[in-house]
Protein backbone atom coordinates (compact mmCIF):
# COMPACT_ATOMS: atom_id res chain seq x y z
CA UNK A 1 0.00 0.00 0.00
CA UNK A 2 1.22 3.48 -0.96
CA UNK A 3 1.51 5.99 1.84
CA UNK A 4 -1.07 8.86 1.91
CA UNK A 5 1.74 11.35 1.43
CA UNK A 6 2.90 9.73 -1.79
CA UNK A 7 -0.67 9.40 -3.07
CA UNK A 8 -1.37 13.07 -2.39
CA UNK A 9 1.84 14.11 -4.15
CA UNK A 10 0.86 12.05 -7.16
CA UNK A 11 -2.57 13.74 -7.38
CA UNK A 12 -0.98 17.19 -7.18
CA UNK A 13 1.47 16.32 -9.92
CA UNK A 14 -1.28 15.05 -12.20
CA UNK A 15 -3.43 18.16 -11.67
CA UNK A 16 -0.48 20.51 -12.19
CA UNK A 17 0.42 18.79 -15.46
CA UNK A 18 -3.19 19.13 -16.68
CA UNK A 19 -3.07 22.91 -16.06
CA UNK A 20 -6.04 22.94 -13.68
CA UNK A 21 -4.29 23.86 -10.44
CA UNK A 22 -1.97 26.84 -9.96
CA UNK A 23 -1.35 26.46 -6.19
CA UNK A 24 -2.38 24.06 -3.43
CA UNK A 25 -2.36 24.59 0.35
CA UNK A 26 -2.86 21.90 2.96
CA UNK A 27 -3.66 22.44 6.62
CA UNK A 28 -2.52 19.90 9.26
CA UNK A 29 -5.00 19.20 12.08
CA UNK A 30 -4.37 21.19 15.27
CA UNK A 31 -3.02 19.06 18.09
CA UNK A 32 -5.26 20.73 20.67
CA UNK A 33 -8.35 20.84 18.49
CA UNK A 34 -8.39 24.67 18.31
CA UNK A 35 -9.04 26.45 15.04
CA UNK A 36 -5.96 27.73 13.30
CA UNK A 37 -5.81 31.25 11.91
CA UNK A 38 -6.95 31.47 8.29
CA UNK A 39 -4.32 31.09 5.61
CA UNK A 40 -4.20 32.77 2.21
CA UNK A 41 -4.33 30.51 -0.84
CA UNK A 42 -2.46 31.76 -3.89
CA UNK A 43 -4.51 31.29 -7.05
CA UNK A 44 -2.96 31.76 -10.48
CA UNK A 45 -5.15 32.39 -13.50
CA UNK A 46 -4.03 30.48 -16.56
CA UNK A 47 -4.86 31.89 -19.98
CA UNK A 48 -6.00 29.55 -22.68
CA UNK A 49 -5.00 30.52 -26.22
CA UNK A 50 -7.68 29.97 -28.77
CA UNK A 51 -6.81 28.03 -31.83
CA UNK A 52 -6.28 30.61 -34.58
CA UNK A 53 -7.85 28.25 -37.06
CA UNK A 54 -11.15 28.44 -35.12
CA UNK A 55 -11.28 32.31 -35.28
CA UNK A 56 -10.27 33.38 -38.78
CA UNK A 57 -9.83 37.10 -39.56
CA UNK A 58 -13.00 38.63 -41.06
CA UNK A 59 -12.97 39.25 -44.79
CA UNK A 60 -14.78 42.58 -44.29
CA UNK A 61 -16.26 44.75 -41.56
CA UNK A 62 -19.11 47.22 -41.16
CA UNK A 63 -18.64 50.74 -39.86
CA UNK A 64 -20.92 53.72 -39.25
CA UNK A 65 -19.46 57.21 -38.95
CA UNK A 66 -20.88 60.77 -38.92
CA UNK A 67 -19.28 63.37 -41.18
CA UNK A 68 -18.05 65.98 -38.69
CA UNK A 69 -17.25 69.69 -38.75
CA UNK A 70 -13.63 70.09 -39.85
CA UNK A 71 -13.59 66.83 -41.81
CA UNK A 72 -12.28 66.80 -45.34
CA UNK A 73 -13.80 64.18 -47.59
CA UNK A 74 -10.42 62.41 -47.83
CA UNK A 75 -9.84 62.34 -44.06
CA UNK A 76 -13.39 61.08 -43.47
CA UNK A 77 -13.05 58.22 -45.96
CA UNK A 78 -9.71 57.27 -44.41
CA UNK A 79 -11.41 57.13 -41.01
CA UNK A 80 -13.77 54.54 -42.46
CA UNK A 81 -10.70 52.37 -43.10
CA UNK A 82 -10.63 52.86 -46.87
CA UNK A 83 -7.15 52.63 -48.37
CA UNK A 84 -5.49 55.59 -50.08
CA UNK A 85 -5.90 54.59 -53.74
CA UNK A 86 -9.65 54.05 -53.30
CA UNK A 87 -10.00 57.34 -51.40
CA UNK A 88 -8.46 59.15 -54.38
CA UNK A 89 -11.19 57.68 -56.62
CA UNK A 90 -14.08 58.27 -54.25
CA UNK A 91 -13.37 61.97 -53.58
CA UNK A 92 -14.08 62.66 -57.25
CA UNK A 93 -17.69 61.47 -56.91
CA UNK A 94 -19.98 64.50 -56.94
CA UNK A 95 -22.55 62.81 -54.70
CA UNK A 96 -20.03 62.41 -51.87
CA UNK A 97 -19.18 66.10 -52.08
CA UNK A 98 -22.73 66.83 -50.85
CA UNK A 99 -21.99 65.36 -47.39
CA UNK A 100 -22.62 67.86 -44.62
CA UNK A 101 -21.71 67.80 -40.90
CA UNK A 102 -23.98 65.29 -39.18
CA UNK A 103 -24.48 63.09 -42.26
CA UNK A 104 -24.28 59.44 -41.17
CA UNK A 105 -22.46 57.06 -43.53
CA UNK A 106 -22.65 53.26 -43.38
CA UNK A 107 -19.73 51.41 -44.96
CA UNK A 108 -18.76 47.80 -45.58
CA UNK A 109 -15.01 47.62 -46.21
CA UNK A 110 -12.80 44.66 -47.04
CA UNK A 111 -9.86 43.84 -44.81
CA UNK A 112 -7.50 45.26 -47.46
CA UNK A 113 -9.28 48.66 -47.36
CA UNK A 114 -11.35 48.29 -50.53
CA UNK A 115 -14.98 49.40 -49.95
CA UNK A 116 -17.76 46.95 -50.77
CA UNK A 117 -20.54 49.49 -50.28
CA UNK A 118 -21.23 52.98 -48.90
CA UNK A 119 -24.70 54.34 -48.11
CA UNK A 120 -26.12 57.53 -46.63
CA UNK A 121 -29.14 59.81 -46.76
CA UNK A 122 -28.82 62.25 -49.65
CA UNK A 123 -29.90 65.88 -49.94
CA UNK A 124 -33.17 64.99 -51.69
CA UNK A 125 -34.27 62.49 -49.02
CA UNK A 126 -32.95 59.56 -51.02
CA UNK A 127 -30.81 56.65 -49.84
CA UNK A 128 -27.57 56.89 -51.83
CA UNK A 129 -25.77 53.59 -52.50
CA UNK A 130 -22.18 53.48 -53.80
CA UNK A 131 -20.60 50.20 -54.91
CA UNK A 132 -17.43 49.33 -56.89
CA UNK A 133 -17.81 48.51 -60.57
CA UNK A 134 -14.62 47.49 -62.40
CA UNK A 135 -12.25 50.45 -62.06
CA UNK A 136 -14.91 52.93 -60.95
CA UNK A 137 -17.97 53.17 -58.70
CA UNK A 138 -21.67 52.81 -59.41
CA UNK A 139 -24.06 55.27 -57.69
CA UNK A 140 -27.77 54.52 -57.21
CA UNK A 141 -30.52 56.33 -55.32
CA UNK A 142 -33.94 55.36 -54.05
CA UNK A 143 -36.58 57.26 -52.13
CA UNK A 144 -36.03 57.08 -48.36
CA UNK A 145 -38.94 56.14 -46.12
CA UNK A 146 -38.47 58.76 -43.42
CA UNK A 147 -40.38 59.00 -40.16
CA UNK A 148 -40.59 62.47 -38.60
CA UNK A 149 -40.56 62.81 -34.82
CA UNK A 150 -40.57 65.88 -32.58
CA UNK A 151 -37.60 66.58 -30.28
CA UNK A 152 -37.50 69.11 -27.43
CA UNK A 153 -34.23 70.30 -25.91
CA UNK A 154 -32.79 73.23 -24.01
CA UNK A 155 -29.35 74.53 -23.14
CA UNK A 156 -27.45 77.37 -21.46
CA UNK A 157 -24.85 79.50 -23.23
CA UNK A 158 -21.41 79.24 -21.61
CA UNK A 159 -19.19 80.37 -24.49
CA UNK A 160 -21.06 80.29 -27.81
CA UNK A 161 -24.37 79.25 -29.33
CA UNK A 162 -22.79 76.28 -31.12
CA UNK A 163 -21.04 75.06 -27.97
CA UNK A 164 -24.33 75.25 -26.04
CA UNK A 165 -26.11 73.33 -28.80
CA UNK A 166 -23.40 70.66 -28.87
CA UNK A 167 -23.61 70.24 -25.09
CA UNK A 168 -27.33 69.46 -25.37
CA UNK A 169 -27.01 67.24 -28.45
CA UNK A 170 -28.79 69.76 -30.67
CA UNK A 171 -27.78 69.53 -34.36
CA UNK A 172 -25.78 72.39 -35.90
CA UNK A 173 -28.49 72.99 -38.48
CA UNK A 174 -30.98 73.67 -35.68
CA UNK A 175 -28.56 76.11 -34.01
CA UNK A 176 -28.18 77.94 -37.33
CA UNK A 177 -31.95 78.16 -37.69
CA UNK A 178 -32.13 79.70 -34.21
CA UNK A 179 -29.68 82.34 -35.38
CA UNK A 180 -31.90 83.09 -38.37
CA UNK A 181 -35.18 83.07 -36.43
CA UNK A 182 -34.01 85.50 -33.74
CA UNK A 183 -31.44 87.35 -35.87
CA UNK A 184 -33.69 90.38 -36.23
CA UNK A 185 -33.92 90.90 -32.45
CA UNK A 186 -30.62 89.48 -31.19
CA UNK A 187 -27.23 90.31 -32.62
CA UNK A 188 -25.39 87.03 -32.06
CA UNK A 189 -22.04 88.81 -32.58
CA UNK A 190 -22.49 91.42 -29.85
CA UNK A 191 -25.51 90.60 -27.66
CA UNK A 192 -24.86 87.00 -26.63
CA UNK A 193 -23.98 86.64 -22.91
CA UNK A 194 -22.88 83.83 -20.63
CA UNK A 195 -26.00 82.50 -18.92
CA UNK A 196 -28.34 83.14 -21.85
CA UNK A 197 -30.55 80.11 -22.39
CA UNK A 198 -32.75 78.70 -25.11
CA UNK A 199 -35.38 76.05 -25.64
CA UNK A 200 -36.19 74.55 -29.01
CA UNK A 201 -38.84 72.21 -30.45
CA UNK A 202 -37.77 70.79 -33.80
CA UNK A 203 -38.30 67.98 -36.28
CA UNK A 204 -35.94 65.02 -36.43
CA UNK A 205 -36.21 62.66 -39.39
CA UNK A 206 -35.56 58.95 -38.76
CA UNK A 207 -34.67 56.18 -41.19
CA UNK A 208 -35.21 52.58 -40.07
CA UNK A 209 -35.67 53.83 -36.51
CA UNK A 210 -32.47 55.85 -36.39
CA UNK A 211 -32.14 59.66 -36.46
CA UNK A 212 -30.53 60.80 -39.72
CA UNK A 213 -31.35 64.48 -40.26
CA UNK A 214 -32.92 67.39 -38.44
CA UNK A 215 -35.78 69.32 -39.97
CA UNK A 216 -37.49 72.63 -39.23
CA UNK A 217 -37.53 74.46 -35.94
CA UNK A 218 -41.22 74.41 -34.96
CA UNK A 219 -41.00 76.63 -31.90
CA UNK A 220 -38.27 78.20 -29.81
CA UNK A 221 -37.57 80.50 -26.90
CA UNK A 222 -34.35 82.48 -26.44
CA UNK A 223 -33.64 84.36 -23.21
CA UNK A 224 -31.00 87.00 -23.94
CA UNK A 225 -29.76 89.23 -21.12
CA UNK A 226 -32.94 88.45 -19.16
CA UNK A 227 -35.34 89.23 -22.00
CA UNK A 228 -37.33 86.35 -23.47
CA UNK A 229 -38.15 86.03 -27.18
CA UNK A 230 -40.49 83.34 -28.51
CA UNK A 231 -41.13 82.12 -32.05
CA UNK A 232 -43.55 79.67 -33.67
CA UNK A 233 -43.28 78.44 -37.26
CA UNK A 234 -46.44 79.06 -39.26
CA UNK A 235 -47.18 79.32 -42.98
CA UNK A 236 -43.52 79.55 -44.00
CA UNK A 237 -42.49 82.18 -41.42
CA UNK A 238 -41.89 82.68 -37.72
CA UNK A 239 -44.22 84.66 -35.49
CA UNK A 240 -44.40 85.66 -31.84
CA UNK A 241 -47.32 84.14 -29.86
CA UNK A 242 -49.34 87.33 -30.49
CA UNK A 243 -48.92 87.02 -34.28
CA UNK A 244 -46.14 89.59 -34.64
CA UNK A 245 -43.81 88.78 -37.52
CA UNK A 246 -40.29 88.02 -36.26
CA UNK A 247 -38.83 88.47 -39.72
CA UNK A 248 -37.40 91.95 -40.01
CA UNK A 249 -36.98 93.66 -43.36
CA UNK A 250 -33.21 93.38 -42.74
CA UNK A 251 -31.01 90.96 -40.83
CA UNK A 252 -28.66 92.55 -38.31
CA UNK A 253 -25.60 90.94 -39.89
CA UNK A 254 -24.59 89.57 -43.31
CA UNK A 255 -22.60 86.74 -41.63
CA UNK A 256 -24.26 84.08 -39.50
CA UNK A 257 -21.55 83.93 -36.82
CA UNK A 258 -18.40 86.03 -36.84
CA UNK A 259 -16.46 88.69 -34.95
CA UNK A 260 -16.62 92.46 -35.45
CA UNK A 261 -13.04 93.58 -36.08
CA UNK A 262 -13.78 97.25 -36.78
CA UNK A 263 -16.94 99.13 -35.83
CA UNK A 264 -18.80 102.09 -37.27
CA UNK A 265 -17.27 105.55 -36.66
CA UNK A 266 -13.82 107.13 -36.48
CA UNK A 267 -10.80 104.86 -36.72
CA UNK A 268 -7.16 104.90 -37.82
CA UNK A 269 -7.11 103.83 -41.46
CA UNK A 270 -4.83 100.76 -41.87
CA UNK A 271 -3.35 102.04 -45.17
CA UNK A 272 -3.48 105.85 -44.92
CA UNK A 273 -2.43 105.75 -41.24
CA UNK A 274 -4.72 108.70 -40.50
CA UNK A 275 -7.97 109.05 -38.58
CA UNK A 276 -10.98 108.72 -40.87
CA UNK A 277 -14.68 107.96 -40.57
CA UNK A 278 -15.35 104.25 -41.01
CA UNK A 279 -18.74 104.12 -42.70
CA UNK A 280 -19.35 100.42 -42.26
CA UNK A 281 -18.75 97.35 -40.11
CA UNK A 282 -15.82 94.95 -40.63
CA UNK A 283 -16.30 91.28 -39.79
CA UNK A 284 -13.23 89.06 -39.37
CA UNK A 285 -13.90 85.64 -40.89
CA UNK A 286 -12.00 82.93 -42.79
CA UNK A 287 -11.74 83.13 -46.56
CA UNK A 288 -14.71 81.36 -48.13
CA UNK A 289 -17.21 82.14 -45.35
CA UNK A 290 -20.70 82.58 -46.78
CA UNK A 291 -21.97 86.17 -47.13
CA UNK A 292 -25.75 86.54 -47.18
CA UNK A 293 -28.09 89.29 -48.35
CA UNK A 294 -29.54 91.05 -45.31
CA UNK A 295 -32.81 91.75 -47.13
CA UNK A 296 -34.76 91.23 -50.33
CA UNK A 297 -33.35 93.34 -53.14
CA UNK A 298 -31.86 93.73 -56.60
CA UNK A 299 -28.16 93.61 -57.48
CA UNK A 300 -27.16 97.14 -58.44
CA UNK A 301 -23.45 96.35 -58.89
CA UNK A 302 -21.28 93.23 -58.81
CA UNK A 303 -17.65 93.60 -59.81
CA UNK A 304 -14.33 95.20 -58.89
CA UNK A 305 -14.30 98.69 -57.42
CA UNK A 306 -10.91 100.19 -56.35
CA UNK A 307 -10.21 99.65 -52.64
CA UNK A 308 -13.35 97.59 -52.15
CA UNK A 309 -11.98 94.79 -54.35
CA UNK A 310 -14.78 92.41 -55.33
CA UNK A 311 -17.95 94.12 -54.17
CA UNK A 312 -21.73 93.63 -54.35
CA UNK A 313 -24.18 96.50 -53.91
CA UNK A 314 -27.85 95.67 -53.30
CA UNK A 315 -30.75 98.08 -53.73
CA UNK A 316 -33.69 97.37 -51.39
CA UNK A 317 -37.21 98.75 -51.15
CA UNK A 318 -37.56 102.36 -50.24
CA UNK A 319 -34.33 104.26 -49.69
CA UNK A 320 -32.22 101.35 -48.41
CA UNK A 321 -29.00 99.97 -49.94
CA UNK A 322 -26.28 97.61 -48.64
CA UNK A 323 -22.66 97.03 -49.71
CA UNK A 324 -20.50 93.89 -49.27
CA UNK A 325 -16.78 94.33 -50.04
CA UNK A 326 -13.42 92.43 -50.21
CA UNK A 327 -15.17 89.27 -51.43
CA UNK A 328 -13.06 86.37 -52.66
CA UNK A 329 -15.71 85.55 -55.29
CA UNK A 330 -19.37 86.05 -56.13
CA UNK A 331 -22.13 83.47 -55.74
CA UNK A 332 -23.56 81.94 -58.91
CA UNK A 333 -26.10 84.18 -60.62
CA UNK A 334 -25.12 87.34 -58.75
CA UNK A 335 -24.93 90.01 -61.46
CA UNK A 336 -26.45 93.41 -62.17
CA UNK A 337 -30.26 93.25 -62.24
CA UNK A 338 -30.54 89.86 -60.49
CA UNK A 339 -33.12 89.57 -57.70
CA UNK A 340 -32.04 88.15 -54.33
CA UNK A 341 -34.02 87.18 -51.25
CA UNK A 342 -33.11 87.74 -47.64
CA UNK A 343 -30.54 85.13 -46.49
CA UNK A 344 -29.52 84.22 -50.08
CA UNK A 345 -25.78 83.70 -50.57
CA UNK A 346 -24.33 86.57 -52.61
CA UNK A 347 -20.59 85.93 -52.20
CA UNK A 348 -17.79 84.68 -49.98
CA UNK A 349 -15.38 86.39 -47.60
CA UNK A 350 -11.98 87.27 -49.09
CA UNK A 351 -9.10 89.75 -48.98
CA UNK A 352 -9.43 91.62 -52.28
CA UNK A 353 -8.84 95.35 -52.61
CA UNK A 354 -7.39 97.30 -49.70
CA UNK A 355 -7.57 94.64 -47.01
CA UNK A 356 -4.89 93.73 -44.48
CA UNK A 357 -6.52 90.37 -43.76
CA UNK A 358 -9.55 88.26 -44.71
CA UNK A 359 -12.74 90.03 -43.67
CA UNK A 360 -16.04 91.43 -44.91
CA UNK A 361 -16.63 95.18 -45.08
CA UNK A 362 -20.39 95.84 -44.81
CA UNK A 363 -22.24 99.13 -45.26
CA UNK A 364 -25.89 99.96 -44.59
CA UNK A 365 -27.18 103.14 -46.25
CA UNK A 366 -30.46 105.04 -45.95
CA UNK A 367 -31.10 107.65 -48.67
CA UNK A 368 -27.42 107.42 -49.61
CA UNK A 369 -26.17 108.13 -46.06
CA UNK A 370 -24.16 105.47 -44.23
CA UNK A 371 -25.85 104.41 -40.97
CA UNK A 372 -24.77 102.13 -38.14
CA UNK A 373 -26.86 98.94 -38.55
CA UNK A 374 -26.42 98.17 -34.84
CA UNK A 375 -28.06 101.37 -33.64
CA UNK A 376 -30.97 102.00 -36.00
CA UNK A 377 -34.40 100.39 -35.66
CA UNK A 378 -34.97 97.89 -38.45
CA UNK A 379 -38.41 97.93 -40.09
CA UNK A 380 -40.46 94.86 -39.18
CA UNK A 381 -42.21 92.46 -41.51
CA UNK A 382 -45.99 92.42 -41.82
CA UNK A 383 -47.90 90.72 -38.96
CA UNK A 384 -50.32 87.87 -39.55
CA UNK A 385 -53.56 88.98 -41.22
CA UNK A 386 -56.53 89.11 -38.84
CA UNK A 387 -58.26 86.26 -40.65
CA UNK A 388 -55.25 83.95 -40.04
CA UNK A 389 -54.83 84.77 -36.35
CA UNK A 390 -57.36 82.23 -35.01
CA UNK A 391 -55.82 79.39 -37.06
CA UNK A 392 -52.34 80.42 -35.92
CA UNK A 393 -53.32 80.44 -32.24
CA UNK A 394 -54.95 77.00 -32.56
CA UNK A 395 -51.80 75.63 -34.23
CA UNK A 396 -49.38 77.41 -31.87
CA UNK A 397 -51.07 76.47 -28.59
CA UNK A 398 -49.57 72.94 -28.17
CA UNK A 399 -46.13 74.15 -29.27
CA UNK A 400 -46.20 77.01 -26.75
CA UNK A 401 -47.26 74.48 -24.09
CA UNK A 402 -44.10 72.50 -24.86
CA UNK A 403 -41.98 75.64 -24.44
CA UNK A 404 -43.72 76.35 -21.11
CA UNK A 405 -43.03 72.80 -19.95
CA UNK A 406 -39.31 73.02 -20.70
CA UNK A 407 -39.03 76.57 -19.35
CA UNK A 408 -40.64 75.57 -16.03
CA UNK A 409 -38.40 72.50 -15.85
CA UNK A 410 -35.31 74.67 -16.36
CA UNK A 411 -36.41 77.14 -13.66
CA UNK A 412 -36.99 74.28 -11.21
CA UNK A 413 -33.44 73.04 -11.83
CA UNK A 414 -31.99 76.52 -11.27
CA UNK A 415 -33.80 76.98 -7.93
Amino acid sequence: MRSPTLARAAVIAILAISGVVGAFATIAPSPDGQALPPTTALVETLSIRANDALLPSPASYFREEPFQRGDTLASFLSRLGIEEAQVARLVRLRVLQTLRPGSLVNAEVRADGVPISLSFLGERDTVVQIAPERDSYRVSEERALLETRIDMKSSVVRSSLFAAADAAGIPDSVAMQLGDVFGGDIDFHRDLRKGDRFTVVYEMHHLAGRPVRSGRVLAAEFVNQGRAYRAVHFSGGYYAPDGKNLRKAFLRSPLEFSRVSSGFGMRRHPFAQSWRAHQGIDYAAPVGTRVRAVGDGVVEFAGVRSGYGNVVVLRHRGQYATTYAHLSRFAAGVRRGAKVAQNDTIGFVGQTGWATGPHLHYEFRVAGVARNPFSIAMPAGLPLPAWDLAAFQYYASPLIARLDLLANSNLAQLE
